[in-house]
């Protein structure tokens, strides 16, 4: 049985789409008490005093905190520091203290009966406030020192990757190309909000967590720290998730504020953010200013390429530290041939909502800046778009390819086989000359039709996760893992792969993911690296367990263990088939006298953890063609295209959905998400009304074709992770094919692409 590789139905589906999820508002415990925070309306500001006494007296409250009940507690800390970088002054209390930095800093919290008391007396809770000058422009604020930050600059620190001599490269060459190009603010909305519910039992001082999604080793240690109490007290427990994207899970103040107020009052506290709260609260994402110089030779060779970015980290560094900037600069170049390199991105504070990542976190943004300025260069040299990219792609003649730095502390070295190849065979798949002939002849007769591609490169799998698999002595398989089910179909895949060592049917394997009490340590889901590292751990800990039950059933078999091979849950002779033992029977032997004597750990059980030292680099084409209304300039998507090197697909429709789903998240980036703010740092874009999602009529169907041309070398099952490809590239290609509708001998600026950005643009367009 070989079921790696197949379309399998999701086995999360059956409890979903019957209502039989549970999500974290669904987790309802006894004598449970209802939070909410109480937010500064207030861009940024001096605290003079926080007035909690009204709230405090209503009936049915049982307990109101401030920044002063949460004296000597440490700020919340990065995930990953980065080396030269003090983030000290720009950590996020749990409470604000001294000042408010954004619309939606925490300043208060309330805990009552109900959430509707709870509500009430958070409207109760005054504020004396002295505003002082809103910061909005991350490239204006670079050398402000607001008060807030007791001197330190407004810039937490400068984030550059390159090699070569670009500034002289640039200087030198025949062909140079320069663009100016702004990436929007907007971020993940899913459609469950965030939550949390925790409970303290003082009879066995155990904390008990429901709801973090996404890195929950993470935040039970820095929980842990932050409250002063052993890691062993809390236990993490798993729930459904209705989407991440990046967004939920990060450790927000919110993740301190819950537990802390079960053990202050002793019972279960509860808090579900509404969607205004989240539109104010939840990180935003994306938002950066790019200056880019593209330089060329004689033969359009790409010989150099310079970027300075400005990246706005709103209010506070969260704890994703500066992983956005070093994503941003580091992976600028893509999958292209550049003898010459530098990428340097400022990383600002200002008055807004804090930043973080958000589903292909700085590839959206340079996908943008580079593939547009490839098309604007094709333009201006006079060369076709196409064969510009053709010119310039690292092919199978070159690759492996080692660029001169390293991410995260790893070399970057691109393990695909041949973007070229893949360039060429994805278009000619996709029938994208069709596609462009008919824009042409559309132009032709008087409508708006471009078409537009772009080429990336993405990241997987860098890190560790561990994984246990252990059979009972019914013979049933569990695995427990660290990641965590945000919607995906972790359970599906991890089931998959586990299913293939001991020839079960995947629906026959119970995964657990991210239980602190069964899995000590995990790192969780973020980056696609849940089947590239996690799926290896599994892999590996059922090999474990095999190990081990081919010596033991050698024994009761009284064969040579090497003979033995696992078929339908049973390990069988290859010389006398008629030589059989189940599973069961060999995790029931592993608990007899004789095998604990052997000093191995009882029961039939393997653990591994599986380290990645370099990542793995998928890659692939977006193909867009639009039609833009010229008295609206409205942008209507005609078709989407998406090809993708996945390396090997252990659930082919998993990875398409993939694919598909990140794919309508970019477009809604091109074309329509943004969070606005006014002068005084006020955000208006609080509902759905104003913070458009892409409906249905807004998406096209979307092909995407799966490739598994270059299984990645790095790992044995031959993944490469696909949860970010579909995102990362229609910011890009959208722009190029509104660009050729317009026929632009320019760039369109910026996204969005709204349709008043768009009418800007129709008004200086020549003819």
């Amino acid at each position: 049985m070989t079921v790696v590789g197949r379309s399998v139905p999701r086995l999360e589906d059956p409890r979903l789409l019957r209502g039989r999820g549970r999500f974290h508002d669904d987790v309802t415990r006894p004598g449970q008490l209802w939070l909410r925070v109480v937010r500064s309306s207030v861009a940024h500001a001096r605290i003079r005093a926080v007035d909690t006494e009204a709230a405090a007296n209503l009936p049915g409250v049982v307990s109101v905190i401030t920044a002063s009940d949460l004296a000597g507690l440490p700020r919340i800390p990065v995930r990953q520091p980065a080396p030269g970088i003090d983030f000290t002054p720009y950590l996020q209390p749990p409470l604000a203290d001294g000042f408010v930095r954004y619309v939606g800093d925490p300043v208060a919290a309330v805990v009552a009966e109900d959430p509707f008391t709870a509500e009430d007396a958070a409207e109760l809770v005054t504020m004396d406030l002295e505003e002082l000058p809103v910061a909005l422009d991350a490239r204006a604020s670079v050398d402000l020192r607001p008060e807030c930050w007791a001197g330190a600059r407004a810039e937490i620190g400068v984030v550059e990757f390159g090699y070569g001599d670009v500034d002289h490269t640039i200087e030198g060459a025949p062909h140079v190309v320069s663009l100016h190009l702004r990436v929007g603010r907007h971020s993940g909305t899913p459609l469950e909000t965030r939550g949390l519910v925790a409970e303290y039992d003082k009879l066995d001082g155990r904390l008990t967590i429901w709801g973090a999604t996404k890195v929950p080793y993470f935040n039970r240690r820095v929980l842990a720290r932050m409250l002063g109490i052993a890691e062993h007290r809390i236990h993490m427990l798993e729930t459904d998730a209705g989407g991440s994207f990046g967004v939920r899970g990060e450790f927000y103040p919110e993740d301190l504020l819950v537990p802390f107020l079960a053990l202050r009052t002793g019972r279960p506290v509860k808090w579900t953010e509404d969607r205004i709260e989240h539109m104010v609260a939840a990180n935003h994402a994306r938002e950066q200013e790019h200056l880019v110089d593209l330089a060329f030779d004689a033969d359009y060779r790409l010989v150099g390429l310079r970027n300075e970015v400005w990246l706005d980290h709103g209010g506070y560094v969260r704890t994703h530290g500066v992983v956005v900037a070093v994503l941003t600069a580091a992976m600028m170049p893509g999958p292209y041939r550049l003898p010459n390199f530098r990428s340097r991105v400022h990383a600002v504070t200002t008055n807004k909502t804090p930043t973080g990542t958000y589903r292909a976190p700085g590839r959206f943004q340079n996908n943008f800046v580079r593939e547009h300025a490839i098309d604007v260069a094709a333009t201006r040299l006079g060369i076709d778009p196409l064969e510009l990219r053709r010119r310039n792609l690292l092919d199978s003649g070159e690759l492996p390819h080692r660029r001169p730095i390293n991410i995260f502390g790893a070399p970057m070295l691109l393990d695909g086989k041949d973007h070229l190849g893949h360039f060429e065979k994805s278009t000619g798949t996709v029938g994208y000359e069709a596609w462009r002939k008919e824009a042409s002849a559309a132009r032709e007769s008087g409508r708006l039709v471009g078409t537009g591609c772009a080429v990336i490169l993405e990241k997987a799998g860098l890190g560790h996760d561990s994984a246990v698999v252990d059979v009972d002595t019914t013979g049933a398989v569990r695995v427990a893992m660290g990641g965590a089910n945000v919607g995906q179909g972790i359970e599906t895949v991890m089931a998959q792969i586990a299913a293939d060592e001991f020839c079960v049917p995947p629906e026959e394997v119970k995964v657990v993911l991210s239980d602190t009490d069964i899995l000590p340590d995990g790192t969780g889901t973020f980056a696609s690296r849940s089947t590239v590292v996690g799926g290896m751990a599994v892999k590996a800990a059922a090999a474990e367990v095999l190990r081990k039950a081919k010596r033991v059933a050698g024994e009761l078999l009284k064969v040579d263990g090497d003979e033995l091979q696992v078929r339908d849950g049973a390990l069988v002779s290859v010389r006398a088939p008629e030589l059989r033992v189940t599973l069961g029977e060999v995790a029931t032997e592993c608990l007899s006298p004789r095998q604990i004597r052997t000093g191995e750990e009882m029961g039939l059980v393997g653990r591994s953890t599986y380290v990645a030292d370099v990542m793995t680099y998928p890659y692939g084409v977006h193909y867009a063609q639009v039609e833009v209304d010229p008295e609206t300039g409205a942008v209507r998507v005609l078709r989407y295209a998406i090809s993708y090197e996945v390396g090997r697909a252990v659930n082919p429709k998993l990875v398409h959905g993939q694919l598909l789903g990140g794919a309508v998240q970019g477009i809604g980036g091109a074309l329509l998400e943004e969070f606005r703010y006014n002068e005084q740092g006020e955000p208006q874009s609080l509902t759905f009304n104003d913070y458009c999602w892409p409906r249905a009529v807004d998406v096209p169907e979307i092909t995407v074709e799966i490739f598994e041309d270059s299984p990645a070398p790095g790992n044995s099952l031959g993944v490469r992770g696909a949860g970010e490809g579909g995102t990362a590239g229609p910011g890009a290609a959208i722009a190029n094919a509104v660009r050729d509708a317009l026929q632009l001998q320019g760039d369109v600026g910026a996204l969005p692409l709204h349709p008043q950005r768009v009418r800007d643009l129709l008004a200086g367009r020549p003819g």
